[in-house]
């Protein structure tokens, strides 16, 4: 009988041990995994500040340096995005340095990377603007001003802030139109706050203003 007792109690014995060390493995393996993370983020921050050193050119990663040379852009075929820059300006001097484009920057009709924050250069690279060609489910615009054209206010709102100007729309009406549609006005037609968007361009005029509310 004490030969049992003694078995049975050797075999707790045994599973509380294996309990035990198992408690502790887990115990190390998330220590380890935790300093892990707290290394892999310090060395990440320590990569940030080597990445954005003096003298590094501008790009997302390093938005306030004041370095920035378009022409390393445009050598090395499609090896860019928009993504990559860090204002809509520095991606349309790339646009400019070549206007073959290899990057794809262009939105359409000369521009680059519409989406990108300021500060901003929206002034068309004339000779895409040139070539351009409008195609059948293109809306009308100042690239395809054609009157039969369908309009969508919506188009001019895709990227939420000031991506487009005066000179992208056909007629004073279709500016009306976004500003009608989008009160806000993240593109700035209404300079003067007057309620009408881009008063000085041509075509059906829409010079009913538009309740801006309280800024």
């Amino acid at each position: 009988m004490s030969a049992v007792l003694s078995r049975l109690s050797g075999s707790r014995a045994i599973r509380w041990g294996a309990l035990v060390l198992a408690v502790i493995a887990v115990a190390a393996a998330v220590f380890v995994m935790t300093r892990g993370g707290s290394d892999t983020a310090t060395r990440s921050h320590m990569a940030d500040r080597e990445w954005c050193t003096p003298g590094t050119p501008r790009t997302a990663l390093c938005p306030n340096s004041k370095v920035f040379d378009a022409a390393r852009y445009a050598t090395h075929g499609d090896a860019f995005e928009c993504v990559q820059f860090a204002h809509q300006a520095d991606a349309q001097a790339v646009l400019r340095a070549d206007p073959s484009d290899p990057n794809h920057l262009d939105d359409g009709g000369g521009v680059a990377c519409r989406g990108l924050p300021e500060p901003r250069d929206t002034e068309p690279v004339r000779r895409i603007a040139q070539r351009f060609k409008c195609r059948p489910g293109d809306i009308r615009s100042a690239l395809c001003p054609q009157p039969k054209r369908a309009f969508d206010a919506r188009y001019f709102l895709r990227y939420g802030n000031d991506a487009y100007d005066c000179d992208d729309f056909a007629g004073q009406a279709d500016a009306q139109a976004v500003l009608r549609f989008e009160p806000a006005d993240p593109n700035r037609l209404d300079k003067d706050g007057d309620g009408i968007a881009c008063p000085d361009l041509p075509g059906t005029k829409d010079l009913k203003p538009v309740r801006r509310g309280t800024p």
